[in-house]
């Protein structure tokens, strides 16, 4: 893997997989890293001056209209090779809401931040996945070496799991999500590309909350095994950090 382009790096599981990856053997030659606000990303920073192969993009994903501009910015670094690993891990979860305390606006938002974004910033960076996938020697395999999507989901999002209720905007988010990623998986299949949706676990972040069973390093740990031995069996599938199948 050249190169990877991380969602949501200034904390949590974004933050963990960067540093994870700066640590491997051979780490990638690329490192892509968006955040909102390099001000409040500190860690993030730090860790950009201390390797000249992390790559901060400044933006908040929101914005479709500057996704040019960021595609751009890859595009200039990476050149003909393309772009290996595109990860929408950024995402967001409100408060948990029973449904008589459900408010219409947590719905429009989170979805608009976990299954709009992931969508239309996969599409924007297409041209550089193919281009990718295209170079690659073994045209009849797929993994994250040649080109693949990762969508970060959750259990949360999966239907037959579901036996507690609640959590609507989050829950409906991520089965869109899933959704998303298997027609993904389907329309880029002729391009060689793998698309999959992965559950991190339950993990000690902003968003997992301090009763977390897992650390955020114990998930990165097993999501990046995890990456590395997926192939074309595994692109359209739910998977978990520990690369076992979850259903949908």
């Amino acid at each position: 893997m050249r190169s990877i382009l991380i969602t949501g790096c200034n904390r949590g599981l974004g933050l963990g997989l960067l540093k994870h990856l700066m640590k491997v053997p051979q780490p990638p030659q690329h490192i892509f890293a968006t955040c909102r606000d390099v001000n409040k990303a500190r860690e993030l920073t730090a860790l950009a001056q201390e390797s000249k192969n992390v790559h901060i993009i400044e933006i908040d994903l929101v914005h479709i209209d500057k996704y040019k501009e960021i595609v751009q910015t890859v595009s200039e670094k990476v050149g003909e090779a393309g772009l290996n690993v595109l990860f929408n891990n950024a995402g967001i979860s409100p408060k948990f809401a029973r449904l008589g305390f459900l408010k219409p606006d947590q719905l429009t938002s989170t979805y608009f931040v976990n299954v709009v974004v992931p969508i239309v910033l996969t599409k924007a960076f297409l041209p550089l996945l193919k281009a990718a996938s295209k170079n690659f020697d073994e045209k009849s395999k797929m993994s994250i070496n040649r080109s693949a999507v990762i969508n970060m989901s959750s259990l949360l999002g999966s239907i037959t799991e579901n036996s507690q209720g609640g959590q609507y905007a989050y829950r409906c988010s991520k089965a869109a999500l899933n959704a998303a990623t298997k027609s993904m998986s389907i329309d880029l299949k002729e391009d060689g590309i793998l698309v999959a949706c992965l559950h991190p676990g339950w993990v000690r972040t902003d968003m997992g909350g301090s009763n977390a069973p897992m650390d955020v390093d114990t998930s990165v740990s097993n999501i990046l095994r995890t990456l590395g031995s997926l192939t074309e069996e595994h692109t359209g599938c739910f998977i978990q950090h520990d690369g076992s199948s979850l259903p949908w």
